[in-house]
């Protein structure tokens, strides 16, 4: 039920933005709102339930990724680039710019995610520039690219305008970043 419950709180906030009510959520359910209120006391509730289970889902894949033995380091690099939790849709600049408006406590949590939670990705450029993989530049600008550049997914509606999945965008900008743009001579 909380699946179902999440999956419809995210549609509401991209039907009417975050100023639903419990009373609309309710609706969309087609439960009482009696019923809504055995799983959630609010819609901070909710919210924070949603924040918690991407974030949490995002750290379960990447250490997944990291802990995979048959992943070359280049595949683990990448793999970790393009994690996306079940909730991505969740992820959109019009949803975060409310969030920060309303919500300033779970905006605070799930901004930390997305530009200071890299730090596994860290570590595995900086063993690829040790093992001559990665080319040695600075740590700091290459994560500065790879998350503004990854984050660019945030703009949803670029995406949807272009006919562009958030998987496919992601993982079009990570093979950009890197392998380049330039095709290699067979």
């Amino acid at each position: 039920m909380k699946d179902r419950i999440a999956k419809a709180f995210i549609e509401e906030i991209h039907d009417k933005g975050m100023k639903f009510t419990m009373d609309d959520l309710a609706k969309r359910l087609g439960i009482s709102k009696r019923t809504l209120y055995e799983h959630f006391s609010s819609k901070v509730d909710v919210l924070e339930m949603i924040i918690e289970q991407a974030l949490r889902e995002a750290d379960e894949k990447t250490e997944a990724i990291v802990q995979d033995e048959q992943l070359t380091l280049m595949e683990k690099i990448k793999g970790v680039m393009t994690v996306l939790p079940n909730h991505y849709e969740f992820y959109d600049l019009r949803i975060l710019e409310q969030m920060k408006r309303y919500y300033p406590e779970q905006w605070v949590k799930v901004n930390a995610a997305l530009v200071d939670d890299w730090d596994t990705l860290r570590v595995l450029i900086e063993q690829g520039i040790r093992e001559g993989i990665i080319i040695n530049k600075n740590t700091a600008l290459i994560m500065k690219l790879i998350v503004d550049a990854t984050n660019s997914t945030l703009d949803q509606r670029f995406y949807m305008k272009n006919n562009i999945s958030v998987s496919e965008a992601l993982s079009s900008i990570v093979d950009v970043l890197l392998y380049g743009l330039v095709v290699k001579d067979s």
